[in-house]
């Protein structure tokens, strides 16, 4: 299998383990503020793995502001009771590049808790949809085919692209930031298609679902997987 994907595995193994450690160590809980928990969580990363390093801003959002997309900037939030919120965090470790978000929801509202639990599973079915039809995918086909499944699962999809490259830190200095490179319209590259450089490409899957109505969503992201992986 390719090297440089194994490193991307093992980038998003220890991402795993921060996120893990969030959880273990209770730190989402209402009365913090978002900015409040991204430090919190920013010096997790460097008690557990010695890094200061993150390729992309550091997002935490909560409430409303889980309505936005990656590109805004909300005003920080106060975590609230029954609230929910997720991370989008891209540490590197050893100049290899993670992308993972999760969300997470305090409290019982039913609504919250169906969001968190479809925001999973579509993104598993989206993943076993790219990897049967890998070779044949195009990124907007992709992107078409997510903005389907947030339907089919009731929800609207949040952002104009569902993932983007991931690769060797800086990754966006290398590929640079052309619509081949994301998946979302008018990407018509298949997404099996080589870099310039003649390098098999790796993917990272964005799923953002929200409900407008009642001013929520959720968001999920991974590594997608390759051929012979699991």
């Amino acid at each position: 299998m390719n090297q440089s994907y194994l490193n991307l595995v093992e980038a998003e193994r220890k991402a795993v383990v921060l996120f893990d450690a969030i959880e273990e160590r209770g730190l989402v809980v209402p009365g913090k503020m978002e900015s409040q928990l991204n430090t919190e969580v920013f010096e997790l990363a460097f008690e557990l793995f010695g890094i200061r390093k993150f390729w992309h801003k550091r997002i935490v959002r909560s409430g409303v502001n889980t309505l936005c997309p990656y590109k805004a900037n909300p005003p920080d939030l106060e975590l609230q009771e029954d609230d929910i919120m997720f991370f989008d965090f891209g540490p590197v470790f050893e100049e290899w590049e993670a992308d993972y978000g999760r969300t997470y929801v305090m409290g019982n509202d039913p609504r919250k808790l169906k969001l968190k639990e479809d925001v999973d599973l579509m993104w598993e079915e989206g993943a076993s949809f790219y990897r049967a039809n890998k070779d044949i995918l195009t990124g907007e086909d992709f992107y078409n085919y997510t903005k389907e499944l947030a339907l089919k699962f009731g929800w609207e999809y949040g952002n104009h692209h569902c993932g983007h490259l991931i690769g060797n830190f800086p990754h966006e200095h290398i590929q640079g930031e052309d619509t081949i490179n994301y998946l979302m319209p008018d990407n018509k590259q298949k997404m099996s298609d080589p870099d310039r450089f003649g390098n098999e490409r790796f993917w990272i899957y964005e799923v953002h679902l929200i409900d407008k109505e009642n001013n929520f969503g959720a968001f999920v992201e991974r590594l997608l997987p390759v051929a012979g992986s699991k």
